[in-house]
């Protein structure tokens, strides 16, 4: 049942009840049939996706992994880390089956009541690894993203077990399992570029020692082309593993000011470089900026892993890469330092790099 309020959503204060206090979320909005977008959620014309800056005839590459062990397969890999920082993947191991139950699960817990979301907002979930919410960082944004997310910190199974919500837990943990392969495998390819031969202890801390899951619902949208589902921005992680469902939505930066559509491709997943991996191969692998458009007529969701060092980790150039005199491009920062950087300030692109720089 549609939500109700006794005065006009378009008060500021209505909307944070309907949306945040109450745990409507902005699904909440949209299913009130509403018949024009409330202005906390219009975006700067700058800020807008319109066909006049994208680039139709561009994509991003796609990478056949059937032979993982070809050398082709992983210069493939490396180029696209190198020169798009965005590649999809298919036949990469991951059962199409458990693909379609986690998109399942992630419609399951939106379903919910708002009662039962709430229980994981950010006053009342019972740990910091599980949090639901809405657009990105509301307390510092000028204009809201259309957007509902739960937020899933992986820290052991026993944990997710116990503190996830019973309506997605399986299905996510299972994907999370399923992922763990491909993680692996991009990665070694990744590191033999940069002149690190093995993935130790301490390695691979820093390049996957914590993760996050994201379940992302992007409802209906009386007026898309005045708000984004997500705004400019580039992932803190070292490598994200997303899902997207058949709908479409995700846009790459392309050349000056052009966007590039990632078209959805059945069974595949969209692999892309974090800010992380950037500052460890001290450039070499470039994080890119991404957005995601709003829909007027479908309601959307994308199941991302971002795969990240531990927050208590210090990233900076790894050795290997300096060992033959190149100048390091990046200083050594605390990682939970760098991440806080990131969410304490609206989306703004590529910016959160500079925090990281000499």
């Amino acid at each position: 049942m549609a939500p109700t309020v006794a005065t006009p959503i378009s008060e500021s204060s209505n909307i944070t009840d309907l949306v945040v206090t109450n745990g409507n979320g902005v699904k909440g909005l949209s299913e009130m049939g509403l018949k024009t977008l409330p202005k906390q959620y219009i975006q700067p014309v700058e800020e807008r996706i319109t066909v006049s800056n994208i680039l139709p005839q561009e994509s991003i590459p796609i990478i056949d992994m059937s032979n993982w062990d070809e050398l082709k397969v992983s210069e493939s890999i490396c180029d696209a880390a190198e020169k798009c920082g965005f590649f999809q993947i298919i036949n990469h191991g991951v059962p199409i089956e458990v693909l379609e139950n986690v998109k399942d699960a992630t419609h399951r817990f939106f379903n919910l009541p708002a009662e039962e979301k709430r229980k994981f907002s950010k006053e009342n979930s019972p740990s910091n690894s599980v949090r639901f919410g809405t657009s990105f960082s509301p307390e510092a944004e000028k204009a809201l993203e259309w957007k509902d997310y739960l937020s899933l910190f992986y820290v052991s199974e026993d944990e997710a077990s116990a503190l996830w919500p019973s309506a997605c837990k399986d299905q996510v943990l299972e994907y999370m399992r399923g992922s763990e392969p491909v993680i692996q495998r991009l990665l070694e390819a990744l590191m033999k570029r940069i002149n690190v031969k093995e993935i130790d202890e301490t390695k691979e801390s820093l390049l996957m020692g914590s993760k996050r899951i994201n379940l992302n619902y992007y409802p209906i949208c009386p007026n898309p082309e005045l708000t984004v589902g997500v705004g400019r921005h580039s992932d803190v992680s070292t490598l994200t593993i997303l899902l997207q469902d058949n709908i479409g939505g995700l846009y790459v930066r392309g050349n000056n000011d052009s966007w590039v559509h990632v078209p959805p491709v059945s069974g595949s997943l969209v692999i892309n470089v974090g800010d992380a991996l950037q500052i460890i191969s001290n450039g070499r692998y470039k994080s890119i900026e991404h957005r995601v458009a709003a829909s007027g007529s479908k309601n959307r969701i994308s199941v991302p892993i971002f795969v990240n060092p531990r927050p208590c980790d210090m990233i900076g150039p790894f050795s290997e890469v300096l060992a033959r005199g190149e100048k390091a491009l990046y200083k050594q920062v605390l990682y939970s330092d760098y991440v806080k950087h990131f969410f304490r300030k609206a989306h703004d692109g590529k910016n959160t790099i500079e925090f990281a720089k000499i």
